[in-house]
């Protein structure tokens, strides 16, 4: 798996500054703990770098990326520290091309068409949008995402567990940066294991499972549509009708035939399916590739192999 698809895959980047690099090993080791295993150490203090350099050879876990790259020779010496990708606030040139031609992922900072349409001149289709609380935040990212469908944002600034499941639900989000999920004042007190449960928490939040629906497998349209019409009438809920299946208001959905799982389906919402697939093939958990949907190139949906009490198990996209 290359860098960008474990980024994405995580869904969240921690925003890491380190004042000495003795913190280096150990807050790497709490992102891990925490389930997060991309970093972003930026260069904002002295031991940045020495401490990029720290966690690719005592963590090789963890993909440690380096931020707040301004120059090309910072650039060179953090790829030759251990940085796998680099970060910088703006849209710089020489350190773009350097990257490009050195096959080292780039997120440069771009916040308005000028400069996106800059960053798809050279190939670049993922850009950090920096300050994001500043620039207009969602909305401001909605709007660009408009013009330029084919261009996906990490966000970084504003960003927190308020508003991270909403971030990432967005189908122009790469991933989501931040820095409250590893603040400075936790690594300088030690507090590793807040850390984890930060990165728990915004696991959770970026993954954004919940209950979706039940499925009901019947023999036909008629037994469909009959099923339906019961709760109809006890309940008043309203019918709503489909090409595979009908809907009982939002929360039964009653198949036309003998669909996947013994007895049905129990539908499970998350913020990106992709990042799910990924999450559950990590936890040990098999899914039925042959049961992938999309819409363009999107996955929307997809039944993990197992079924739970005779009921297959459908992740769909929110």
């Amino acid at each position: 798996m290359d860098a960008m698809d474990r980024i994405e895959n995580c869904g969240v980047v921690p925003v890491v500054v380190l004042d000495k690099t003795e913190q280096a090993r150990k807050t790497a080791k709490a992102l891990l703990n925490g389930g997060v295993d991309v970093m972003e150490v930026t260069l904002r203090t002295d031991a940045g770098l020495s401490s990029i350099a720290e966690i690719a050879s005592s963590c090789p876990e963890i993909l440690v990326g380096a931020g707040t790259v301004l120059t090309l020779e910072q650039c060179k010496e953090c790829v030759d520290a251990g940085a796998r990708f680099i970060v910088s606030p703006g849209f710089d040139e020489q350190i773009v091309r350097w990257c490009l031609n050195n096959g080292i992922p780039m997120l440069p900072g771009c916040v308005t068409p000028t400069e996106i349409t800059r960053a798809l001149s050279f190939g670049l289709h993922v850009l950090k949008f920096f300050p994001a609380n500043v620039y207009g935040g969602l909305s401001a990212m909605k709007a660009l995402a408009a013009p330029f469908g084919n261009v996906r944002f990490i966000p970084t600034g504003g960003v927190n567990a308020a508003n991270l499941s909403e971030y990432s639900a967005a189908p122009f989000i790469y991933a989501v940066g931040g820095s409250w999920i590893c603040d400075k004042q936790d690594i300088a007190a030690g507090d590793y294991e807040k850390i984890s449960r930060l990165c728990r928490e915004a696991r959770g939040l970026t993954l954004g499972y919940e209950f979706a629906h039940v499925g009901v497998n019947t023999q036909g349209e008629d037994e469909s549509v009959k099923v339906c019409q019961y709760f109809s009438d006890v309940f008043g809920f309203p019918v709503k009708t489909g090409g595979g299946s009908n809907f009982s208001s939002g929360g039964v959905e009653v198949m036309k035939t003998m669909y996947l799982g013994t007895h049905g389906h129990i539908g499970v919402r998350t913020n990106s399916v992709k990042r799910a697939m990924a999450d559950l093939k990590k936890r040990g958990f098999e899914l039925n590739m042959d049961s992938v949907k999309y819409k363009g190139d999107r996955i929307t949906a997809v039944y993990l192999k197992d079924e739970a009490a005779g009921f297959a198990v459908h992740i769909v996209q929110k």
